[in-house]
């Protein structure tokens, strides 16, 4: 058995060792992620693992793959909405993903910017260091206790985002195409998105990245919510379609966003870019406004969390290569 870790971060590297001692696993990291121009380095190998914000889509790269002999592509990331999977399943190549490294992770990153835009911590933190230390009308803050608060997407995630909405008094509600049997006690369900939206003072977002979640928040559901209410998105970026976030957010139609994913995002995650790369762009809009949070996508990055990552993925390498499958298999 023999695998190619491609993308291997800094911050991976120490317990990306530790995993494969203790899996005594024969593999190979690299810094490069999988692209056409490094896809010659997984010949010989038995599987790969990746990590990339960077999309793998080109049916001829799942052929390669193929034609060299791997049999598993693990992703070290819970979406894989960056991979062609058709073209991974006709090439007979089976891909894993790690669904529940750490739910807390992303939940608590909800929490802290739904925290951070109800108390106005942003704006407090720029008057503090000009000496400012007045207190002002536009500095008056929310407490969560007295807020109705809507899940969208009760998973994993969803739901601990809804117990720790719940610790602070919150009223949590939610909507799930599939309803949670955990609810009971922490939310109650709505019958419609579009109900929840009218309800609720705060939104938080957890559902994945698919054809029928795609531009789910749009101009006209967000006309439906409260001109005081909150968007917070930690989930997947092509949910909420940014240019209708953008108009309702200059209207004055909702009060603020938090945001850790956007669209089309593969342009600058992870990436020091320069102004003039993402001038007049709408990161750059967004990052202006004070009543905006964005965040690089690091809802998922915590020690618990990347230790959880990169041990399953590397279990997932392994029982596809020793028993041609795994229970992380998403083609």
């Amino acid at each position: 058995m023999k695998v190619l870790i491609y993308g291997v971060r800094d911050y991976e590297e120490e317990v990306m060792k530790e995993c494969l001692k203790s899996a005594d696993m024969n593999a190979d990291m690299i810094k490069e992620d999988l692209t056409e121009d490094t896809i010659g380095k997984a010949k010989g190998y038995d599987g790969i693992s990746i990590q990339q914000v960077r999309e793998v889509k080109d049916e001829r790269l799942f052929e390669q793959l193929k034609e060299y002999g791997i049999k598993v592509i693990s992703s070290r990331t819970a979406g894989v909405d960056m991979i062609n999977l058709e073209a991974a399943s006709k090439n007979g190549i089976i891909v894993t993903n790690v669904p529940r490294y750490s739910p807390n992770a992303i939940a608590e990153l909800a929490v802290s910017h739904s925290l951070n835009l109800l108390r106005k911590c942003d704006k407090v933190d720029e008057r503090m260091k000009k000496n400012d230390f007045r207190w002002k009308a536009d500095l008056l803050g929310r407490e969560i206790r007295s807020l109705n608060v809507g899940i969208i997407g009760t998973g994993k995630i969803g739901m601990t985002s809804a117990k720790l909405f719940k610790g602070f008094g919150a009223n949590v509600i939610g909507y799930d195409v599939f309803k949670s049997k955990d609810a009971e006690g922490v939310l109650t369900y709505c019958d419609s998105i579009e109900e929840l939206l009218k309800e609720a003072d705060l939104v938080s977002i957890h559902t994945p990245s698919l054809d029928s979640t795609r531009h789910m928040i749009n101009k006209d559901r967000l006309k439906l919510m409260k001109k005081s209410a909150l968007l917070i998105n930690t989930s997947r970026g092509d949910v909420i379609n940014t240019q209708d976030l953008l108009e309702a957010l200059q209207n004055g139609e909702i009060a603020g966003a938090g945001l850790d994913t956007l669209e089309n995002e593969g342009v600058f995650i992870n990436k020091t870019v320069t102004h003039e790369m993402i001038d007049g762009s709408a990161i750059d809009i967004l990052q202006k406004m004070e009543n905006v949070i964005v965040t690089p996508h690091v809802g998922f990055f915590t020690e618990t969390a990347i230790e959880n990552i990169v041990s399953k993925a590397i279990e997932n390498v392994q029982d596809v290569i020793l028993n041609g499958n795994s229970d992380c298999r998403v083609n």
